[in-house]
């Protein structure tokens, strides 16, 4: 009977889905990442979302190491077993574009200032009778989105933004297949500056991996608009922690909102999720990595993760398989 073990916190959340899938014939198990390293001996399957070298070392009949994410940042490839597929999974673009809509509106729009004023009577709005109106706030029509990484929440998220007939244009590392109908303009990394200089809202959407890793600088940062939004759901340490603050802290950007940071919990209690102050701005949308926390996904990803639990089973290739390293 094929042994599948699922590591952490994550991948335990999907494990009860994905053993009603799969039905009988598996013998399922599931710890965090450093106890399941004891257990790999007798491990088929595992699905995880971090691999490192002493789990490779204790792998002694490991077939595929399937992340329960798109992500492989906290996969170390060279320590892969010779012969063991790696799979990623996806189904998190829907859940993720919808939230880089609602962000746009969130932050753009106030919405949680004007909730909290007006619990409190007070109206910062045309109709309030002792102050002046505040400026009409503007709309995403016709606005300037720039995706940093065309992937399959880059292009979910443009299908969605061109609904509110705003300009999208992206950037990704290959761009030989050409730009879709969503596209205004398609560019390579050559292409960032122009994005930045030109975006109203700047949404990240870019693996983590050496390219990418401190991207967004404060040289990059400079070349914004101080009317412009920044969103990231991609990797927190894509942008520079210091340099981000200190830009929305100045006002040098408009705002932003965060669902990925450079801290996450290791242990109970509180956990602020960065070295700086991102907690005291008032334009900073804070959210605990939860854009892509959707029924959708995880339905979707449970169902990837069995699938490939089931056709490495039976000797075959998983699907979103990972191509090895070059040596």
């Amino acid at each position: 009977m094929p042994q599948v073990a699922f590591a952490g916190t994550f991948a335990a959340s999907l494990a009860p889905q994905v053993r009603q899938r799969l039905g009988a014939g598996y013998d399922i198990v599931v710890d965090d990442e450093a106890g399941i390293v004891a257990r790999l001996p007798g491990v088929d399957m595992l699905v995880t979302l971090a691999f490192n070298r002493d789990m490779g070392a204790a792998a002694s009949r490991l077939k595929l190491v399937q992340v329960p994410g798109a992500g492989l940042d906290r996969i170390d490839r060279s320590a892969l077993p010779v012969a063991t597929w790696l799979a990623n999974a996806y189904g998190h673009d829907t859940g993720i574009a919808e939230y880089i809509i609602g962000a746009m509106l969130a932050t753009q729009r106030s919405f949680g200032r004007l909730d909290a004023r007006l619990r409190t009577g007070a109206w910062d709005s045309q109709w309030a009778t002792d102050a002046p109106p505040p400026p009409p706030w503007p709309e995403l029509a016709g606005k300037t989105l720039c995706i940093l990484g065309y992937g399959h929440i880059g292009q979910a998220l443009a299908r969605r933004a061109r609904a509110f007939d705003m300009d999208v244009r992206a950037l990704r590392r290959d761009v030989s297949g050409g730009a879709d109908a969503a596209l205004s303009f398609l560019g390579g990394p050559a292409s960032l500056p122009e994005l930045l200089a030109c975006a109203d809202y700047l949404a990240v959407t870019l693996s983590l991996n050496q390219q990418t890793r401190g991207l967004l600088g404060a040289p990059e940062l400079a070349l914004m608009k101080p009317s412009s939004i920044l969103i990231n759901v991609a990797r927190a340490e894509i942008i520079d922690e210091d340099a981000l603050y200190r830009a929305l802290a100045e006002g040098r950007i408009a705002g932003a909102a965060l669902d990925v940071w450079w801290r996450y919990p290791a242990g109970a209690g509180p956990t602020f999720p960065s070295r700086q102050p991102f907690h005291t701005l008032p334009n900073v949308l804070m959210t605990p990595h939860v854009s892509g926390w959707t029924q959708g996904m995880l339905e979707a990803r449970a169902a990837i993760i069995a699938e490939n639990i089931r056709r490495v089973a039976r000797g075959e290739r998983p699907v979103n398989l990972i191509a090895p390293q070059a040596a």
